[in-house]
């Protein structure tokens, strides 16, 4: 597969949150907005390129008996940085996402790349690979996060987009709701799947 290709199969065919059902504690606990969902998808693509770029670089020399817990440090160390720099500089989103940035580490999806994917191929592959699936993942969560927060507060990104008659499904902010935006969402992709066979 051509590099365009790694870098273009996060989006649709093997998108994390919407193909392959990974990722789903952060997916659905932290996008109640659009910000949310589009911070941590930020921070997790971030972890997610990094560490496949050393889990690639370090592949020839990564014991195959220890590979897992090597991989777990190597992920961890970089959601460490992106902890530290979450709480220095965007301290608002670090405390709205709370937990879910150390769970980064647990990760099915980044652990799953690094062992399927980085461990066995080029830095730069690996590095694409990484980008892509993790965009995919970023761009899965700011479309769960502001179809949610447009029907349960009637705002994007903080933008009020109705006026004050509008009465929002609160619903959609809960945790519940969270389940309903991605059963919907995944019949929406499922459908122009099917179209388009």
């Amino acid at each position: 597969m051509s590099l365009f290709g790694e870098f273009r199969k996060g989006f649709w065919r093997d998108n994390a949150v919407f193909r392959l059902l990974l990722g789903l504690c952060p997916a659905l606990a932290v996008t109640t907005s659009a910000k949310n969902g589009l911070g941590m998808g930020l921070a997790t693509t971030f972890v997610l390129v990094c560490s496949n770029i050393v889990v690639s670089v370090l592949r020839r020399v990564i014991p195959p008996q220890v590979r897992i817990p090597c991989y777990i440090v190597i992920i961890a160390s970089f959601v460490t940085v992106v902890q530290l720099c979450m709480e220095a500089y965007f301290y608002q989103l670090y405390q709205a996402l709370g937990i879910f940035i150390p769970l980064i580490v647990v990760n099915c999806l980044i652990l799953g790349r690094a062992e399927a994917f980085a461990s066995k191929n080029p830095i730069l592959p690996a590095a694409i690979d990484g980008m892509g699936m993790g965009l995919g993942f970023a761009v899965a969560l700011l479309v769960l996060g502001a179809v949610r927060e447009i029907l349960g507060s009637g705002s994007l990104l903080g933008i009020v987009l109705f006026g004050a008659e509008y009465q929002p499904l609160l619903l959609m902010v809960l945790p519940p709701g969270a389940f309903i935006a991605m059963g919907l969402l995944l019949a929406v992709m499922n459908r122009i799947d099917a179209r388009h066979r």
